[in-house]
């Protein structure tokens, strides 16, 4: 910045009287000017630099996919991920049961790559200013599965949300926990899981709370999990608002998503059962769908609607028509209430169900009686989703609400699924682990998970899904992936315990 010759003259310590007030002023006044032209010019250069920056870091990206398709830092997706998110967490070993012989390659420790809906990556959003905590809120994830839709990448003692499946060094259920803790805290987050997933949720998520892990002694479905940790929570808080979030699931788009769970909870403190409507991307059979209805005026939740109704899945014309016409979303199970609504509402519609997770709730803070009480009552509930359970009677009287949300979502439900959201070179196959395993030859699509450590080699074959672990191989088509569970069925029939 150049500096009036009148006023270096001051500094140099010339008679002041010589300037007039006049012209000190204009002077002053010059020097502000040219300030904010620098201060301007400044901000216009850390704006390319930050461009830049951005390009490099997304060509330094895709150049570490590289020609192989996958990137070099990652976790085979057959294995569950080495690095922990915090120090206690040790490296862990293949899923397979010891039983098994095992001949998986020796892999090199992947470096860790933060979920990028972890608490360092949101940007500004009118939600959050700089603390993203929601007061009273508690997280609830379910965590279960008999580990059939990606069989034999999955099996029942270790389902897929134990799986690094992002190729980015965490499971699908660690990077869960990442994604919501920051709404929330270690303390109000739990997790609803089966006695033979208890050990391995332990060993991934070590700064969860031993009290907040909720084991349910056999699987009831959604309404029993979900019934649970609401009784559980209202005993403790009984202003507890809580958000169910399956473990398996794959979202990205940070801000869309926490945006949405804080707009939900503001609904859900009006006293309805809330769910998150995602924003179809295509006509799928796979997924329910959310009809949207008339909006409700709640001060911080705009984009808030009542559900007009809840629709299951739906062959491919009617799911092409639902998305001709705007008013549909797809329901992925994601639900936000107080706990102690969600008991009324349980109470009105499933009264019997109520008055045993009431019962199991109220004593379960002491092991003791817990275990007296869970084996009483326990086997008596209703096995039932919580969509048919309370959110689809209670929608028809006009007590279900939605947010209708933006972020992309996907719950990983086959290998067809799964081969879309993995990188790869085009008209090539998707590798899940390492790709010098995997040899092709006019192959295009399908996916290939190398976990046997033998190489794999493809000639003139499409849009196969070749799954080779070392006790088992799975080969079928993309279009077929989906019945995957019915091959499982048959392992199962024939004798093949051993293996699911």
């Amino acid at each position: 910045m150049t500096v009036p010759p009148q006023l270096s003259s001051l500094s140099a310590g010339q008679n002041t009287s010589q300037l007039s007030v006049e012209t000190m002023f204009q002077s002053i006044m010059a020097m502000m000017q040219q300030s904010q032209i620098d201060i301007a010019d400044l901000k216009h250069e850390c704006s390319e630099l930050r461009q830049a920056n951005t390009s490099l870091e997304r060509q330094l990206r895709d150049n570490s996919q590289g020609n192989n398709g996958y990137y070099r830092t990652s976790t085979p997706g057959f294995m569950t991920p080495a690095v922990p998110s915090s120090p206690q967490m040790r490296a862990k070993s293949p899923f397979l049961s010891p039983a098994v012989p095992s001949t998986l390659p020796t892999l090199s420790a992947p470096v860790h790559h933060p979920s990028p809906l972890g608490d360092n990556a949101i940007s500004n959003t009118s939600y959050f200013s700089t603390a993203r905590d929601i007061p009273g809120f508690y997280v609830v994830i379910p965590a279960g599965g008999a580990g059939t839709r990606l069989w034999p990448l999955s099996r029942e003692g270790h389902p897929k949300f134990l799986l690094d499946l992002t190729l980015k060094g965490r499971s699908l259920i660690q990077a869960t926990w990442d994604r919501l803790l920051p709404l929330t805290s270690a303390s109000r987050t739990t997790i609803v899981a089966g006695p033979s997933h208890v050990s391995s949720i332990r060993e991934q998520l070590p700064d969860l709370l031993s009290e907040n892990l909720f084991c349910e002694p056999t699987a009831k479905d959604s309404m029993a999990a979900i019934g649970l940790a609401a009784a559980i929570l209202a005993h403790r808080d009984p202003d507890a608002v809580i958000g169910s979030f399956a473990a398996d699931h794959m979202i990205s788009g940070d801000d869309a998503f926490l945006a949405a769970v804080a707009e939900a909870v503001e609904v859900a403190r009006n006293d309805y059962l809330v769910t998150i409507g995602i924003a179809p991307s295509h006509p799928s059979t796979a997924f329910g769908y959310i009809r949207l209805g008339e909006p409700i005026n709640i001060k911080n939740a705009p984009n808030a609607r009542l559900v007009s109704s809840f629709k299951e899945k739906p062959d491919a014309r009617t799911a092409a028509s639902y998305i001709a016409t705007g008013k549909y979303r797809w329901n992925a199970g994601m639900f936000v209430m107080k706990a102690v609504t969600l008991l009324k509402f349980l109470e009105e519609y499933k009264p019997e169900m109520s008055e045993g997770l009431r019962k199991i709730g109220a004593v379960w803070d002491d092991e003791k009686e817990r275990n007296v009480i869970l084996e009483k009552l326990w086997p008596e509930l209703e096995k039932i989703p919580i969509d048919n359970a309370v959110a689809e009677p209670a929608a028809e009287v006009g007590r279900v609400a939605v947010v209708p949300a933006t972020f992309g979502w996907d719950d990983v439900g086959d290998f067809s699924s799964l081969s879309d959201l993995l990188p790869a070179e085009a008209n090539q196959p998707r590798v899940l682990g390492d790709p010098s395993l995997v040899l092709t030859d006019q192959v295009a699509g399908g996916i290939v998970v190398p976990g046997s450590g033998r190489l794999i080699s493809c000639l003139g074959v499409d849009d196969l899904v070749i799954v080779d672990m070392p006790d088992c191989l799975l080969v079928t088509t993309r279009a077929r992936s989906q019945e995957v569970k019915r091959i499982v069925k048959k392992a199962k029939d024939h004798g093949w315990k051993k293996l699911l």
